[in-house]
């Protein structure tokens, strides 16, 4: 897996959903829901989607409040990996 460069990170966080931004060299995403058990559900979600690719984010959550950072720790940026998990993670989030 290799590192991508700014260029190809921006132009691959232009096809995600708004609420991703670039900081720090981590993919962010914070997301909001109803209570606790519904943000529980859709860390449940994306910790199997998470296994599944052996790539798993570093993340909180408070209450209803789940806060995503997705790097590549292995290659020290962000890789096509960090990409794919957070489009996952933007189909769950369409479902919800």
């Amino acid at each position: 897996m290799e590192k991508l460069s700014s260029n190809e990170i921006q132009e691959q966080l232009n096809s995600l959903n708004s609420r991703w931004e670039l900081q720090n060299d981590y993919l962010e995403c914070d997301c909001k829901f109803q209570d606790f058990m519904e943000a529980f559900s859709f860390m449940t979600r994306i910790a199997f989607a998470a296994e599944k690719m052996n790539h798993h984010p570093l993340w909180e959550n408070v209450y209803n409040k789940v806060n995503i950072r997705l790097n590549t720790h292995d290659i020290g940026g962000i890789s096509e990996l960090d990409f794919r998990l957070a489009k996952k993670i933007d189909e769950v989030l369409k479902g919800n």
